[in-house]
């Protein structure tokens, strides 16, 4: 039997928590490491791999560069900047798209085969702006989205109405971020429409304010940032059962943000919408039933991100052009002493040779 192998770009904290969820889940049997800081990206290795004796099954980590790409099932990309307290995901996008620029620059070459699966901030915008540099199908790049979020709405439901979050049908939709929705006309309780147990047993149901949960959900990441300094673990734990699913095959319905090619009105953007994750990637896109204001909403929430894709595009052309300019200036100081050099009549060719490509 194959080697489940999995890369991750970026073993800083999201990253080494992602290696760490996928230890303990059994998910892989080989981990790769890459971060340019290598001494940080051995040192997670290492830990990670301490803690594979106490695992469920067998699994090798360690640290690698890009050929061990080549050979990946999948590759999880975790560059990137923590987010800072009162910061915004979206504020992240210049230092993000500057990073991921690089990363592609080495994964373009390969002509990767695998499913690429991106949980750098701001989400939407970085897994489109990967899609587009590695020119990838939508099947096989898209990011976590709002699969985080959907564990915080759920969590939320769970908290206030006093029912298991396995017995909660719901998602979050669109943005990762402050401009995310949840469809409440399709959310579910046990297979019951929540408004209708709300009217039923308001006791026990009579918490279940919408533009609470709401807030909860889209407040719950800056309130761990605030306490800690980062998101790690619920990250780490979203990202391992994506994973799961892909690797496993188990075709289940998860939140993701995939590029929408007419799915909900939207098109040619990511978002975050129910997916059937499967051995391939995204197998399927479930359009829910959204009512007029979910729709609005929705809207609402594709205009912030594609507002922000286009950002993401001009950040991208300026950073070539600095790029190209100071190829340039490097091309004309190397002329200009050349030139220098060959005016000088002490200098053979020899010299100038040697002067010029020591």
């Amino acid at each position: 039997m194959n080697k489940r192998k999995v890369v991750i770009i970026g073993a800083g904290h999201v990253g080494s928590h992602c290696a760490m969820a996928l230890a303990f889940g059994g998910v892989c049997e080989e981990i790769v490491l890459l971060d340019t800081d290598l001494e940080k990206a051995r040192a997670n290795a290492m830990d990670v791999a301490d803690a594979c004796l106490f695992t469920p099954g067998s699994c090798t980590v360690h640290v690698g560069n890009y050929d061990d790409c080549k050979t990946a099932d999948i590759i999880v990309i975790s560059v990137g900047q923590p987010r800072k307290p009162g910061q915004t995901r979206l504020d992240m996008l210049d230092d993000s798209v500057r990073m991921l620029r690089d990363v592609c620059s080495h994964l373009k070459p390969l002509d990767y085969q695998g499913i690429v699966i991106t949980i750098t901030n701001p989400a939407d915008i970085i897994a489109d702006f990967t899609r587009k540099s590695l020119g990838l199908p939508r099947e096989r790049c898209f990011s976590t989205g709002t699969l985080l979020d959907t564990a915080r709405l759920k969590r939320t439901i769970s908290e206030l109405a006093g029912v298991d979050r396995r017995s909660l049908t719901t998602c979050s939709l669109g943005e990762h971020g402050n401009s995310s929705l949840i469809p409440f006309s399709s959310t579910t309780i046990g297979g019951r429409d929540y408004t209708a147990l709300r009217r039923q047993d308001p006791v026990r149901y009579g918490k279940l304010d919408e533009d609470l949960i709401l807030e909860r959900t889209r407040q719950i990441g800056n309130e761990i940032i605030e306490g800690k300094g980062s998101t790690e673990f619920g990250i780490g734990a979203a990202l391992a059962d994506m994973v799961k699913c892909i690797l496993r095959d188990e075709h289940r319905v998860l939140p993701a943000s995939v590029l929408l090619q007419g799915e909900y009105g939207q098109q040619d953007l990511h978002a975050g919408v129910p997916c059937v994750i499967g051995r391939d990637g995204i197998e399927d896109i479930i359009q829910l039933p959204l009512n007029a204001a979910e729709q609005q909403a929705f809207e609402e929430t594709c205009t912030v991100i594609r507002t922000h894709i286009a950002r993401a595009a001009k950040v991208n052309v300026q950073g070539c052009s600095h790029l190209l300019l100071r190829q340039i200036v490097v091309g004309a100081q190397v002329f200009y002493a050349c030139f220098h050099i060959i005016t000088q009549p002490q200098y053979s060719l020899d010299n100038i040779y040697l002067l010029t490509f020591r």
